[in-house]
């Protein structure tokens, strides 16, 4: 059995969740998530509590009896905290700022990068070297704030770009560390 898919989720107060056949609906004070779950899994609301079970013990139910649990739990948690991924953006002239429903950043290109904001997210530049991404959906948040890091991602000599908050950059010595002819 798997030991992921085993685990039961516990819904929070304040989440409902609906189950109609192998469509999941979550609602909660930060939105609203869809999923639809492969057809072998089996959901079972119980009380406070969704359990995800498969039918055999087959190669492909057991890659997807921890996924599918995983992902209704992401759910569940998406809808009731939500999910936050801080970037940092670290060079001289190097900044971020917010126009209405853009984020705009100078990076060193002779011209601005615009990115639009994108339905399910929410982008906020407290200071202008961070910006914070967030959202109910996990991975509508963690791609977004990849395809913001894309833009400039950051180099090893200087450090300059832009880094996930909790990421550590790997640094080089440049040509004159080397030492000797």
């Amino acid at each position: 059995m798997s030991r992921i898919g085993r685990m039961p989720i516990t819904i929070p107060a304040g989440v409902d969740v609906t189950i109609d056949g192998s469509t999941v609906t979550a609602k909660g004070p930060k939105g609203t998530l869809t999923r639809t779950v492969h057809g072998n899994m089996i959901v079972a609301k119980d009380g406070n509590t969704i359990t995800v079970t498969r039918p055999d013990d087959s190669k492909l139910n057991k890659s997807l009896h921890g996924l599918t649990r995983t992902l209704v739990s992401n759910m569940v948690t998406g809808v009731s905290k939500g999910y936050t991924k801080e970037l940092e953006i670290n060079g001289v002239g190097y900044r971020a700022a917010k126009q209405g429903k853009e984020l705009v950043l100078n990076v060193g290109y002779s011209h601005q990068v615009v990115v639009p904001e994108i339905e399910g997210i929410t982008i906020d530049v407290p200071t202008p070297n961070k910006v914070v991404i967030s959202g109910p959906d996990k991975q509508k948040v963690g791609q977004f704030a990849a395809e913001v890091r894309e833009k400039r991602p950051p180099e090893p000599y200087k450090g300059k770009g832009i880094k996930y908050s909790d990421e550590i950059i790997r640094r080089k010595e440049g040509k004159a560390g080397k030492g000797g002819k």
